[in-house]
């Protein structure tokens, strides 16, 4: 982990010298199957999880299928992610490489390419057993677990949390998206599922965080900031269940389902 030197200003109008971690962003280029299928940047660490998770988020896998092994070779320019998916994935996989890779100029491409984006997502079946205790208890919480946060104020949080409250596994990554596939990749490795909780995420609720939190299944999702009107939209299509400015200063806000 690297350091920065800074001036600070103090409420007396002095300035002093402090030191501040940085925390890493590296890319990661993931290929399935032996094929180059996405490069992310993110924090190099659990990187396993974060395949896992984001091949769930691209649905080359499904909720029920078991976890796959990924192999990690780092180099001077990054990380490369290695995975192989089954072969019953493999016209799923290259119809995804396609869409990916298209050329967007003409407009049929343009329109198959928003299509892919805004596609429609499987009900929720699930329902979380938590209630506004349950919500307060694990916010009151999330700071323990968030040692890279701690040590650099640049890292976002993603949580699993029981229907009591209680945090039982979270990661973290310096982009909002990569934490929560950390947090579900790490779900699917150690074959977890929300056991009537929720997912709690230090960052604001977009329409990309409800998509990987209905992809796997999550019964409740709980943002410390405010969602898009899509993000909200996505949600009550669904029926997912969300809780958002779920922090000290501002006021709890529910949707699409009552919280006792």
């Amino acid at each position: 982990m690297a350091w920065l030197a800074f001036d600070r200003l103090t409420p007396d109008g002095e300035t002093v010298t402090m030191d501040r971690a940085l925390a890493d962003e590296v890319p990661v280029a993931i290929e399935f199957n032996g094929i180059g299928y996405a490069v992310l940047m993110a924090t190099p660490t659990d990187i396993g999880d974060l395949v896992q998770g984001f091949a769930l988020a691209e649905r080359l896998i499904g909720p029920d299928d078991a976890p796959f092994d990924v192999d990690t070779h780092r180099t001077d320019q990054g990380i490369v992610a290695r995975a192989t998916l089954p072969p019953s994935r493999t016209d799923l996989l290259l119809e995804r490489v396609r869409h990916r890779a298209s050329d967007s100029s003409c407009g049929l491409c343009g329109i198959e390419n928003l299509e892919q984006a805004i596609r429609p997502l499987p009900p929720v079946t699930a329902r979380s057993r938590a209630d506004r205790t349950a919500i307060f208890r694990a916010l009151d919480g999330l700071a323990a677990h968030q040692p890279l946060n701690a040590a650099t104020g640049a890292a976002h949080a993603a949580a699993w949390v029981d229907a009591d409250g209680a945090i039982r596994l979270a990661r973290e990554d310096v982009g909002r998206h990569n934490a929560f596939d950390k947090l579900i990749g790490a779900m699917k490795r150690a074959g977890a599922d929300w056991e009537g909780g929720f997912a709690l995420l230090s960052s604001r609720c977009s329409y990309e965080l409800v998509e990987k939190a209905v992809l796997s299944q999550c019964p409740l999702l709980v943002t410390i900031s405010a969602p898009t009107r899509l993000a909200a939209a996505r949600a009550a299509a669904a029926g997912l269940p969300l809780v958002v400015l779920a922090r000290p200063d501002a006021v709890l806000h529910q949707g699409n389902a009552p919280l006792a």
